[in-house]
């Protein structure tokens, strides 16, 4: 099954000015398409970097040991150095690089593992269950995509990883709320008070897994499978996985919130892909599959480079920066014929949401697993998406596209 892509989106509006406004304009698809055939690896002066967009320069920078997922002198942002916002940062897998790196990924990716299949849907369909009772007066009064369906893209994430870390479900609307607030003061456009508000729920929320940690049950549970591995790589460390729980939350939050709101959106601007779903709730994977690539929650990534040298055939300095621009990379043709075409039944389809090398991110069968959940809650509690394919605000983000449902 597949469906062109939907040119009323975006129509009549200027493309964006560079590959970082293009996350949250209304349809940035044929901006990125021109970057992966004039310049797929090129040198943005006015934004002062690189950029990476074809499928092939995307491959190389991912891979090569030239790039950080940080610049050299500042592992840690300065706004949040000596902060408890700060030791979470400095130990997450996903922002370090060297010798450390590499046992404290296989530790994270193996936890995940070891939370089977079965059980993540079944704890993702639980929260979405009760979300959706817990906001069923407010989509009773109001449109479908208001406020009441933003509020469980967000909620969902947390409330799923949280429960499988072992917060009990009495706390999960708090730790939502830190979490949002955490999330919030690492964006690039985070005020001083917005700042303040992270550094103080990065606080809440490591006592909270420290207490969790103290009191769990050696045998089960995400938080335990991540100490346990943590251990067996030699990393014994209660302060990494710590901060490593909180990252699972922190970053299946926004980028799970758009994947979901995404989703929705692209069921409802194309009807034969929803009645498909209707009829057969199993080709919800295939859907949010193809949602990965077609419009995916993470639209780019940054690297650094640690020494001057050679990046997808071109030489670059010390302390470069290369805007790696996954979302066109999922659009390349040479990567994934026919790529505007929305297609639930896509043979070998290539994602690079997720990025590659040493950095990919190994959460991504739990971001479509809590995406899938919501989508089937919603579907299933028979509500008429047809307004969510028309126009929306996307949440102001450098990386991260996220539908704002309900925002005027």
């Amino acid at each position: 099954m597949q469906e062109d892509r939907d040119k009323t989106l975006g129509a009549g509006e200027a493309w964006p000015r560079d590959p970082i406004a293009a996350v949250t304009h209304a349809d940035p698809y044929p901006f990125y398409a021109d970057l992966v055939v004039a310049r797929p690896l090129s040198r943005d002066e006015a934004l002062g970097l690189w950029v990476a967009a074809g499928a092939g320069a995307v491959t190389a920078v991912l891979a090569s040991e030239l790039c950080r997922v940080r610049p050299a002198a500042e592992p840690v942002p300065r706004a949040l150095l000596g902060s408890p916002a700060g030791e979470v940062f400095r130990h997450l897998v996903r922002m370090t690089d060297g010798p450390g790196h590499c046992p404290l990924k296989r530790a994270v990716a193996a936890a995940l593992s070891s939370i089977d299949g079965p059980r993540t849907a079944a704890a993702a369909r639980e929260s979405a269950r009760l979300l959706l009772e817990d906001l069923a007066p407010r989509r009773s009064s109001g449109p479908v995509a208001g406020g009441a369906l933003l509020d469980l893209a967000f909620r969902l994430p947390v409330h799923t990883v949280g429960s499988l870390l072992g917060v009990p479900r009495r706390e999960l609307d708090e730790t939502a709320g830190w979490v949002s607030d955490f999330a919030g003061c690492l964006a690039p456009a985070a005020d001083p008070a917005a700042v303040e508000r992270g550094k103080v729920a990065a606080g809440h929320l490591l006592d909270r897994f420290r207490r969790l940690l103290q009191e769990r049950d050696a045998g089960g549970g995400l938080l335990a499978a991540l100490a346990g591995e943590a251990a067996r790589a030699g990393l014994d460390d209660p302060d990494a996985v710590t901060a490593n729980a909180v990252g699972f939350l922190f970053q299946a939050y926004e980028a799970t919130a758009g994947l979901l709101g995404n989703t929705l959106r692209a069921l409802a601007a194309r009807p034969a892909a929803l009645a498909a779903v209707k009829a057969d709730p199993g080709r919800l994977r295939d859907a949010v599959q193809e949602v990965l690539r077609h419009d995916p929650p993470v639209q780019n990534t940054r690297r650094f480079l640690a020494r001057s040298g050679v990046v997808a055939g071109r030489e670059m300095g010390e302390g470069d920066v290369i805007l790696v621009v996954l979302a066109a990379a999922n659009r390349d043709a040479a990567a994934n014929p026919h790529p505007d075409r929305f297609d639930l039944d896509r043979k070998d389809r290539r994602i690079f949401t997720f990025g590659a090398g040493a950095h990919a991110c190994p959460g991504e069968t739990l971001a479509a697993a809590i995406a899938e959940a919501g989508a089937e809650a919603v579907i299933g509690a028979g509500l008429d998406l047809a307004e969510l394919a028309g126009p929306v605000a996307y949440r102001p983000s450098a990386n991260l596209r996220i539908p704002l449902f309900g925002a005027t």
